[in-house]
């Protein structure tokens, strides 16, 4: 098998465990539409139980990263496809809300596996680097999108369990394919060559960006999962009766999580062609006023306006994950993209109960919707005290 089908073979894996990724963690918010009426539990309480799920997708990715630098990127990957899945149906025979929790949970720790490998996996070679993040991107996208709405179409159809059952199916076969590849010699590591690559940053420039994104970073994981849990209940409130059902509620949602998916690929051509802190900063200033524009807002328009506020911060992800790789140590890269996950996921352990609190004391989602406004000033602010960056002289002698 040669290099290039195995890096081929490598980065089609890469690219359906993002979506699996998001997906699979994205299908509660969902779900729990259908929980409040078969369980009589209000959605305060049933969104909480997903959050030990939240943290261990955050804080697992750590020792992840570290495992896939150390031991071997496509045997963590075939780990995290047979776990995430099995955990998944697991979770479908939940009969309690513990034992709902316990699952959720146990497709946190295995999905945490993914982001600190897969996207190192892909940010390894700075050419075109942008690009190739952005239609990994476009994956993520895909399957924060699929959350929704595979959700709300099989829990409406076939009730609840199945939301968790098919998805979780499918990504255990994914797993054991990969498995069979790498067995067979298929896909190959070569995480040495990676390792022993040259740094692409000075010494004082690694600190200084690595600082600041690690504020940047924490301040788009909040708005990101902040609004992905709460989008299917603010369609809910404030869409008039345009839909009535889960699974209208979940197309929606779905919808602007698709139309948003391409922005990805703009933002990769972006990273690759110009500065990366510029185009940082502007996707950064951008998501002001389109979140201060939805604190309010109620009706059909709330759609596009929640597309748009989704799709800026989606555009912006390839800038920052090439910034990032930028200020790492080739060979600790895994482990550096688990700490930056650490810190974009593990927010979720702030977003999930923000949610949660702020619709009890608000019965409405305008007061969060102005705090995550709040959150992109701060990272507009933070995103001017990077150091400038140009395409490294790889980059445009490819052009």
């Amino acid at each position: 098998m040669s290099t290039s089908s195995s890096a081929r073979l490598a980065l089609g894996f890469s690219c359906a465990g993002h979506t699996f990724a998001h997906l699979l963690m994205l299908l509660y918010p969902t779900v729990v539409l259908s929980l409040e009426a078969t369980w009589k539990l209000p959605f305060e309480d049933l969104i909480a139980l997903m959050l030990v799920g939240q943290v261990l997708f955050g804080v697992a990715a750590v020792p992840a990263g570290w495992l896939g630098d150390r031991w071997s990127v496509p045997g963590m990957m075939a780990v995290f496809f047979i776990g995430t899945g099995a955990a998944a149906i697991a979770t479908g025979f939940a009969a309690s809300p513990f034992e709902l929790a316990l699952g959720l949970a146990a497709i946190g720790l295995f999905a945490a596996i993914y982001h600190p490998v897969g996207i190192a996996w892909v940010a390894r070679n700075p050419v075109n680097r942008g690009k190739a993040l952005g239609i990994n991107g476009i994956f993520g996208s895909a399957g924060t999108a699929g959350g929704a709405v595979v959700a709300g179409t099989l829990a409406t159809a076939y009730g609840w369990q199945w939301a968790f059952f098919v998805p979780g199916a499918l990504c255990v076969g994914f797993g054991l394919v990969l498995l069979a590849l790498i067995l067979g010699g298929r896909v190959r590591d070569t995480h040495e060559a990676g390792r022993s690559a040259p740094s692409e940053a000075s010494r004082g420039d690694m600190m200084r960006g690595g600082l600041v994104l690690l504020v940047t970073i924490a301040c788009a994981g909040l708005i990101y999962q902040t609004t992905s849990f709460a989008m299917p209940k603010l369609f809910e409130q404030r869409l008039d009766g345009l839909v009535d059902t889960s699974a209208g509620v979940g197309a929606l949602v779905s919808a602007v999580y698709l139309v948003s998916a391409s922005a990805q690929v703009f933002g990769g051509w972006l990273a690759d062609r110009y500065d990366l802190r510029r185009v940082y900063f502007a996707c950064w200033l951008l998501q002001i006023p389109v979140l201060a524009v939805a604190i309010s807002l109620a009706g059909p328009v709330l759609i596009p306006v929640a597309a748009l506020m989704v799709l800026i911060n989606t555009m912006a992800v390839p800038a920052e994950n090439s910034l990032f790789a930028r200020y790492t140590p080739p060979a600790w890269r895994g482990t550096a993209f688990g700490v930056k996950f650490l810190i974009s996921l593990g927010v979720a352990a702030v977003s999930v109960p923000l949610v949660g609190e702020m619709y009890r004391a608000f019965r409405e989602f305008g007061p969060l919707l102005a705090t995550l406004a709040a959150a992109a000033a701060l990272g507009t602010a933070a995103a001017l005290l990077l150091p400038a960056v140009r395409r490294p002289p790889a980059a445009q002698a490819a052009e």
